[in-house]
């Protein structure tokens, strides 16, 4: 009986020894499949997320700025420029064609062109402080040039351009002029009736700075940024 039970039993033992290699074949391919390209390991670092996007956005708006800066400077001097040039050039005109002549009317005696010269201020202010004022309009010009650095706001641009072109206009008067440097008289020429005489330089003061305040109101800076109460 128990060489008949040897007997039959004996074709099980190879079955069962062949089960394992199978089992093994199993984990082999499964640890294969979790060692392919696309399975993540738990071990490995987590990465930042939106790092890349961060750092890109950031780029963006860093070379966005660079050219925005240098157009809003283009514009400060054009500006400048601009008003300086057409002051310089009437008062040329004006002094070979007017002075020491009669005055132009151009409407009736509401407005009309009288060259004279004026030791003060815009509008005749203050003409024992000829000095002063050449100080204070250097000062202007120096501040002005200050800002420029950081300007990014188109209409700050605009009204500091005027602002520059009209102390640029007046203070050339003062150093080239007669009596003599720093005390020279400005050539004004534009005689509204009732009203003081001026010149377009002291118009491009005066526009500049009323935009000035209107900015400031708005709660807008020279850099761009609104503060809004």
């Amino acid at each position: 009986m128990a060489e008949a039970e040897r007997i039959i039993g004996t074709p099980d033992i190879p079955e069962a020894a062949g089960a394992e290699p199978e089992h093994t074949d199993k984990s082999a391919a499964s640890g294969e499949r979790s060692d392919s390209p696309g399975t993540r390991d738990p071990s490995a670092p987590d990465e930042a997320p939106g790092s890349d996007s961060d750092s890109g956005s950031e780029e963006k708006a860093a070379q966005a700025e660079r050219p925005r800066g240098k157009r809003r400077i283009a514009v400060l001097f054009s500006v400048a420029v601009l008003a300086y040039a057409l002051d310089l050039g009437s008062k040329i005109i004006v002094v070979a064609k007017l002075e020491h002549h009669e005055p132009i009317e151009i409407i009736g005696d509401w407005l009309r062109f009288e060259a004279i010269r004026n030791a003060g201020a815009a509008f005749g202010i203050g003409e024992a402080f000829t000095v002063i004022f050449t100080v204070i309009a250097t000062a202007v010009i120096v501040v002005i040039a200050r800002l420029a650095r950081k300007l990014y706001s188109l209409p700050w641009a605009i009204a500091l351009g005027m602002l520059l072109g009209g102390a640029l206009g007046n203070l050339t008067d003062r150093i080239f002029r007669s009596p003599g440097v720093f005390e020279g008289a400005v050539v004004d020429f534009i005689a509204p009736k009732g009203f003081a005489v001026f010149n377009l330089a002291d118009s491009a003061i005066v526009c500049g700075g009323i935009l000035i305040v209107l900015l400031s109101f708005r709660g807008l800076d020279p850099d761009g940024t609104v503060h809004k109460n």
